[in-house]
This record gives C-alpha cells, structure tokens and sequence, in this order.
C-alpha cells in the first residue's frame, strides 16, 4: 500500500503517548498535544539528553525499557529513531492505569467544594502541629462529588506524614488536558500536593488504600504525596 499521500499527523495529535521530533541542535519541531503537557514538568533539555544517550547508532529506531517519572507521568519504554542527520523522533509510552479494585458507591458521593474541605481538615491539622504551612489552591475548581467521610481520612493521614516537617507547600489544581475514564465517562483531574523536606512513610499502606477506595491515584515519594482526584460531576 502507498502511504506517502496519507496524513499521520491526526493520529499522532490523538495518541496519548508524547511524541516529539527534535533537529540535531535539540530544538523541537514538532509535539503533539499529550507531549505539550508533558513539558510543563520536564525540560526539553532534558529529554533531549536522554535521546542523545539512548539513541540507536545507525539510521532506524530503538525500543528501549526504562521508568521515566515526572510528576504524574510515568512511562516504562521509549522509542528513540532517526531517518537522515537532521531529525531524530522521541515516542514515550504511559505505564497503563490500574483498575480500579473498589467499586464507587455513588449513592454515598455527595457534591463538595473541595476548598471548604480542605480548609476544614488543614485546620484540624494546625490544632496539633505548628509547622508553617505555604498554600496555593485553585478558587475555581469545581464542585464534585466524592465520600467525603473517605475523603477527609485520606487528608488527615497525608497532612500527618509531614507533622515533623519545618515548612510544607500544599497546592491544589486542576490537571489541564488530563482525564481519567470512570464507567465509560472521561472525568477531569484535580491534583492535590503535600511537599516538604521528608515525612513518614508508616502509613503509606493506608493512604493508598484510603486513596483507591475514592479511585484516586496516589503518588508517594520520599518528599511528596500527590492525589490525583477525578471530579466526578
């Protein structure tokens, strides 16, 4: 079949894969929209170096396995090609989601303002830790429903990983351009940020099962916990 008169660049725009062709000099020339998001949390320098270091040594492509975290995304391969001296394509494949092993209870999801919920639980926090709080949310997020009584346990447990910590950044916003499918429905994303200079991992277990019981996707890294909530409408 002849393919030179057919357009690929539609197909590569709904990939949810980044994609991203650089010219020798690391400039980009092209991304599509997923790999646009990307460079929000990583530099194109920086995966620039990687393709440098990863790239085949003679024209064609390379496959290779490897964890790439940036904040949310996590990938587990590349594909790294070139055709001519000029242009060389990065592909980066998304770890696939786990499925959900805790059915929502719809009919215990109440529609919430996550700011007044989070304000209430930050001030619990304060009644038993001095720690000077830095806190940056987004006013605007819509309201959504979730089970609050879940919700709120799943809050106080990451806020006390960070109770020995001098100065902790929280921030709340919405994941632009990021979605999660919950019974066939594409469902928006709002990501809340605990961070400090390190915390306690002795309730890790439970944060992530607190965290699965709403469908939230739970990052837990030696100084961070992010949740990654879906704004159910």
């Amino acid at each position: 079949m002849n393919t030179k008169s057919i357009d690929f660049q539609a197909f590569v725009e709904w990939d949810n894969s980044p994609f991203i062709l650089f010219d020798n000099q690391g400039k980009i020339i092209y991304l599509n929209n997923v790999a646009e998001i990307l460079l929000g949390y990583v530099s194109k320098k920086e995966l620039y170096d990687i393709v440098l270091s990863y790239a085949p040594k003679n024209f064609g492509y390379k496959t290779t396995a490897l964890t790439l975290t940036y904040d949310s995304f996590c990938f587990y391969a590349m594909t790294i090609g070139y055709e001519n001296e000029y242009q060389i394509s990065l592909r980066l494949y998304n770890n696939p989601r786990i499925k959900p092993t805790y059915t929502l209870e719809k009919n215990k999801l109440i529609m919430t303002d996550i700011n007044i919920l989070l304000e209430a639980n930050i001030a619990l926090f304060k009644t038993k830790n001095t720690n000077k709080l830095k806190l940056l949310v987004d006013q605007d997020l819509p309201s959504f429903k979730i089970e609050q009584n879940n919700f709120s346990k799943l809050l106080r447990k990451s806020l006390n990983a960070f109770r020995s910590s001098d100065s902790i950044d929280i921030s709340l916003k919405l994941l632009i351009g990021q979605h999660i499918i919950i019974d066939n429905t594409k469902v928006a994303i709002a990501q809340f940020s605990i961070e400090a200079n390190g915390r306690y991992t002795d309730t890790d277990n439970d944060i992530l099962s607190l965290a699965a019981r709403s469908q939230i996707n739970c990052i837990t890294k030696e100084h961070t916990i992010k949740l990654e909530i879906p704004l159910i409408q």
